[in-house]
């Protein structure tokens, strides 16, 4: 057992949750946290079935005098977001995560935690092992590559779950009872690179930002962080104003984290070096004068490169590419005029990457309107081509349509009144939880999201709160005992 989980209630939940935190599961990679839930369901000789795409399902049979009970699937997804921070050596595909006990908080060292949805997973295998649990018939759904673009759940095979109760385990506020969600899709600009040699006698210079929190792209939109990509490119437009070429640049991991960090290789005649860092000096204290206490650790730095590509963008490209940044929105765009404090609609500029052949500029858009969904999509689309890039958007996923009439939602208040004395509150979610593609795919399912306290998920501050985590595993059982 590891010192950071020990004496830590629900015992039995903590230790599934440090068993899982050993084994690897980046998007796309969820083969052996499958294997670890196949081989234990099959130790405890449980019914197990997997489908084509990964997802899995393990059936529990009902405890004695709960077999009439309709049944209730638990539903979560394997995969994490895999960040870290700059500094930090770790392999996400081999590595475990290192758990750190920080007061009342579990976070990791230096890399995301994997709370989101390790905790989901967690409560799963801590259902299925413990036997003095009280339940009616129960599936265990488990799926892929949620944080990717929610591939398990778009290909799930409908006969693979019976259940028509789902129980989302992937939201992340105790107290909360989540009952929609928005939709979203991904707006990709590629521009194909043209390139000329770099000036002669020009001096290559690494351009940084770093420091920034990041954080999801939709439950913290709304917060006010900064976006490395969009900081780092006001100080490219300033620095081409001082003959500066760009070589390469490169910023953000996930389509929907909100960017920490982004570089670039920039040649510099050797005169404007002096110049070129006073401006980013005076840029520097800039950012730092707009994000105080949102983001606090910004940092903007240049800096002698020890080598650079040979060549730089030919540059009327560049400037297109720099303007095209500079115009795209990234934030909230509208707020909901039907739920207090919700935010409808946003956009994120979320990764940008410098290829062989080609520079990758993707963002990723959200709302809980189709159409105004629809319309920010075509406004960063249309920025795009206006900016000369090849443009593609993605099928995206749809958004979870609330029902304050739920079945599954009236229960969930009850036992949450009678646990603790007080009403839940009952939102919707600025973010794309799995529950408006499973309500697709198996007609008829009612559904309602919750889960503990988190914070800073998809980023190295990754946080839960402990004891949160004992209310939110209560509530669970609650429910599952209380369900007819």
């Amino acid at each position: 057992m590891t010192d950071a989980i020990r004496g830590l209630e629900p015992q039995i939940f903590w230790n599934c949750f440090a068993a899982i935190a050993g084994i690897p599961r980046p998007s796309g990679r969820e083969e052996r946290i499958g294997e670890y839930i196949l081989e234990r369901a099959g130790q405890l000789g449980l019914e197990r079935a997997k489908d084509d795409c990964g997802n899995i399902v393990v059936k529990l049979p009902a405890t004695p005098g709960k077999e009439r009970v309709r049944s209730i699937c638990l539903q979560s997804h394997l995969d994490m977001v895999c960040e870290k921070n700059a500094d930090k050596v770790h392999d996400f595909l081999k590595d475990p995560i290192e758990l750190v006990r920080q007061g009342e908080v579990l976070t990791a060292n230096g890399t995301t935690l994997g709370a989101d949805n390790g905790i989901g997973v967690a409560t799963s295998l801590a259902v299925m092992e413990d036997r003095s649990v009280e339940h009616g018939p129960l599936e265990l759904l488990f799926t892929v590559e949620e944080e990717t673009g929610l591939r398990g759940a778009k290909n799930l095979s409908p006969e693979l779950v019976q259940s028509r109760i789902l129980l989302n385990l992937d939201s992340e506020e105790e107290g909360a009872l989540y009952i929609g969600c928005a939709g979203g899709r991904d707006t990709v600009a590629r521009w194909a690179l043209a390139r000329d040699a770099a000036p002669a006698g020009s001096l290559p210079f690494r351009l940084t930002v770093k420091g920034l929190k990041g954080g999801h792209s939709g439950l913290e939109i709304d917060k006010g962080l900064g976006n490395a990509i969009k900081l780092l490119n006001r100080a490219l437009v300033a620095l081409s104003g001082q003959g500066a070429r760009l070589a390469a640049i490169d910023g953000g991991n996930m389509r929907n984290a909100i960017p920490r960090e982004c570089g670039a290789i920039i040649y510099l005649a050797p005169e404007q070096a002096a110049n070129a860092q006073a401006l980013v000096a005076e840029l520097a204290a800039t950012f730092a004068a707009e994000l105080p206490t949102v983001d606090p650790g910004v940092q903007l730095t240049l800096e002698r490169a020890e080598a650079g590509p040979a060549t730089v963008m030919e540059p009327q490209l560049q400037r297109l590419v720099l303007k095209t940044i500079a115009a795209l929105p990234s934030g909230v765009q509208r707020m909901s005029a039907d739920i207090a404090g919700l935010v409808e609609t946003s956009t994120n500029v979320s990764v940008i990457g410098t290829e062989r052949d080609e520079l990758v500029l993707i963002t990723s858009q959200r709302s809980s309107s189709a159409s105004r969904l629809t319309e920010v999509v075509e406004t960063v689309r249309s920025i795009m081509e206006l900016g000369g890039a090849v443009v593609e958007v993605s099928e995206g996923y749809p958004g979870w349509q609330p029902n304050v009439d739920s079945p599954v939602l009236k229960l969930a208040q009850r036992c949450y009144r009678d646990l603790y004395r007080k009403e839940p509150e009952v939102k919707a979610i600025h973010a794309g939880l799995e529950c408006g593609i499973i309500g697709e795919r198996i007609p008829g399912m009612d559904m309602v999201s919750f889960g503990p306290n988190m914070e800073k998920v998809h980023s190295p501050d990754e946080r839960v709160y402990i004891e949160s985590v004992g209310r939110y595993w209560r509530f669970v059982l609650e429910i599952l005992k209380a369900a007819e």
